[in-house]
């Protein structure tokens, strides 16, 4: 017998069929034989609708405790609705939401960290044979106020479940059918990966790729949990993250991901001294602003010029607070939020030479300039500008993952 947690997303409890039917495929896998932990998401567009009532009565800024205790009513009612239906189908099944199971998290409301899980109660009911329902995305603080976990919160939920009852695998059902080496509405010819690492998939969500967020991911690596990530719609295997070691394919490049999400900033004339970078990002630290590129030139005249990179839904604030900063520091400022990042990702990059160059020398053959580079062992990141996306996201897969692409070469 296995312990298995199943996660599924909100388009796959989108509604009552839907529901039905993942109550049918969670029977399923409890008829093979294994003991099933189910965590959900809000049906879709549920959790929409919740913000924007939050917004309408208390503003952009609504009161952060009261904000988590609206929005964490979504999942309340998907639970319900699943354990009703199991009942139905003739199964026992218990739904509960994060403060019944004991999901202990810090006070950061809107976006907290879980720090344990009381698995009493959901272990006497997988023992009785049932079927355990659980909310994801919430928790409660030590003082008994529901927190909520942030974007991709549910994903979260099921890894840390799935650590706490240590659990053989967890599996995250979604509207895909798996990781794909880039995007499919943009690569017709992407395909799906059987495996792929947990350092790989952390870097793959952080560059753009939408299947799964990042913090299940490094929960997941630092523990050991199994992920398997597949399609709510089919019953097709989907694609296992796993240690670094049982990633079998062997390929130097695993994907191309993109991030339109991304917005530029560049002080110019900037002194080169002690102390001025801290002048420079402190100010954006304090106002919750999360940078992400830093790329620093010394220029021949002793100045230095800073450039970053943003979120675009941060670029405005992040902007004003670094004019601010330029005029006391006698620097001058300019922007641009019409750009986009775009990656390439695989452990295989590690021992291969030439990587970086190919790829830089793709986007040259198809006329997209660079305007900024950051790498790693396993990625090389650049910024483009945003209306050649689609372009360098087409050509880096063909050059790297198609048929007829050539290897670059191994170092020695």
């Amino acid at each position: 017998m296995a312990l298995i947690v199943q996660k599924f997303g909100g388009t796959s409890v989108a509604d009552v069929e839907r529901i039905r039917s993942v109550a049918q495929r969670v029977l399923a896998t409890v008829a093979a034989g294994n003991q099933v932990a189910v965590v959900v998401s809000a049906m879709a567009g549920e959790t929409d609708g919740l913000v924007a009532l939050a917004r309408e009565l208390g503003g952009e800024q609504p009161d952060p405790r009261e904000y988590d205790v609206l929005v964490s009513t979504g999942e309340q009612k998907t639970v319900a609705l699943l354990a009703m239906a199991m009942q139905r189908l003739g199964n026992p099944a218990r739904s509960f939401i994060g403060a019944q199971i004991g999901m202990r998290t810090d006070a950061a409301h809107t976006r907290a960290r879980i720090s344990s899980i009381d698995t009493q109660r959901l272990r006497k009911v997988l023992d009785e044979g049932a079927v355990a329902v659980i909310a994801g995305f919430q928790g409660v603080d030590d003082h008994g106020n529901i927190t909520t976990l942030g974007r991709g919160g549910s994903d979260t939920s099921a890894v840390a479940i799935a650590v706490a009852l240590d659990a053989d695998v967890c599996e995250i059902y979604t509207d895909v059918d798996g990781v794909f080496t880039s995007d499919p509405r943009m690569v017709p010819k992407a395909r799906k990966l059987e495996r792929i690492s947990y350092s790989e998939m952390i870097e793959m969500a952080s560059l753009g790729a939408k299947v799964l967020q990042i913090r299940s991911v490094r929960f997941a690596m630092r523990h050991g949990v199994p992920l398997h990530v597949r399609s709510s719609f089919n019953q097709e295997e989907g694609t296992w993250v796993v240690p670094e070691e049982e990633v079998m394919e062997g390929l130097f490049v695993s994907g191309v991901t993109y991030n339109r999400d991304e917005a530029k900033i560049r002080l110019r004339g900037v002194k080169d001294l002690p102390g001025v970078a801290a002048h420079v990002f402190t100010p954006l630290s304090d106002a919750g602003i999360v940078v992400d590129m830093i790329i620093q030139n010394l220029s021949q005249d002793g100045s230095t010029d800073i450039t970053f990179t943003a979120s675009r839904g941060d670029y405005a604030q992040a902007l004003a607070i670094v004019q601010e900063v330029a005029t006391a520091i006698g620097a001058s400022v300019d922007g641009d939020d019409s750009i986009a990042k775009v990656s390439i990702v695989g452990l295989g990059m590690k021992d291969h030479a030439g990587v970086a160059s190919r790829m830089f020398q793709v986007l040259a053959e198809n006329g997209i300039n660079i305007q900024l580079i950051a790498t790693s062992e396993i990625k090389v990141s650049v910024v483009i500008e945003e209306s050649h996306t689609e372009a360098a996201v087409q050509a880096l897969h063909a050059a790297f993952l198609e048929a007829g692409a050539s290897e670059p070469r191994p170092e020695c």
